[in-house]
């Protein structure tokens, strides 16, 4: 066999496990994402004085995690973070969906600083608006910083002026922040790495699809807030 041929087969196989290699550092880009979501979620409501209240936690439809210490790129001047996202289903969460959310003049990093992002999906619009493929916060849906703390959501109405409440944390301190302006979008590629292609996010967020291993910390982590009222799928 001549060096030439055989370069020419090593070559051929290399790219041939290109696709396998891409895809199996796709799903490790998924699981990481998953699990800095779950410890961004772990640490905000150890700190109950400075937390979501709980009462808005039982009451929202969804949750999107954006977690700051993936380390968002700048990109066409505005700043891109990616998270999952998550909607009750019968008495519990469905598998997590993977976004992407693109912030423009708001301001994640701040002097270098990475900033953790939640929503809460608070109706069903809200929830609709997740179900589509891309809206803007603040003209396809109404968003507001949301409150913090044990009673803070008592002392205001914002829970019903608003579709989506909002949250960051950067440099330890955690608070509602406005997100108008926003796009939040699927994360195609990033689903397709866990679950296959021929799996949509609706059937992701309606619970159709198995929660993997790797999301069962998160969830378990969700479950701990149950549902105060009944919640509604959307069709």
């Amino acid at each position: 066999m001549s060096k030439a041929f055989h370069f020419a087969t090593v070559v051929s196989i290399a790219l041939l496990a290109l696709p396998l290699i891409a895809s199996a550092a796709d799903r490790d880009d998924d699981i990481a994402r998953i699990d800095a979501s779950r410890r961004v979620f772990h640490e905000v409501m150890q700190t109950p004085d400075h937390a979501i209240p709980h009462d808005l936690l039982e009451s929202a439809r969804c949750i999107a995690i954006i977690p700051g210490t993936l380390k968002f790129a700048f990109i066409l001047g505005g700043n891109y973070g990616r998270g999952v996202a998550t909607c009750r289903v019968g008495n519990g969460w469905s598998a997590p969906m993977f976004v992407a959310l693109d912030g423009g003049s708001v301001g994640y990093q701040v002097g270098g600083s990475s900033t953790d992002i939640i929503l809460l999906f608070m109706n069903d619009h809200a929830l609709q608006s997740l179900l589509g493929d891309k809206f803007k916060m603040g003209a396809d849906v109404s968003v507001a910083g949301g409150p913090v703390g044990r009673t803070a959501s008592a002392d205001t109405d914002v829970r019903m002026s608003a579709e989506i409440l909002s949250y960051s944390r950067a440099k330890g301190l955690f608070a509602g922040v406005s997100l108008d302006g926003a796009v939040m979008q699927t994360d195609h590629s990033a689903d397709a790495a866990m679950y296959g292609h021929d799996v949509s996010h609706r059937q992701i967020l309606h619970g159709d699809v198995a929660t993997p291993v790797a999301a069962r910390g998160l969830v378990r982590e969700l479950d701990q807030y149950p549902a105060k009222v009944q919640t509604s799928q959307a069709n």
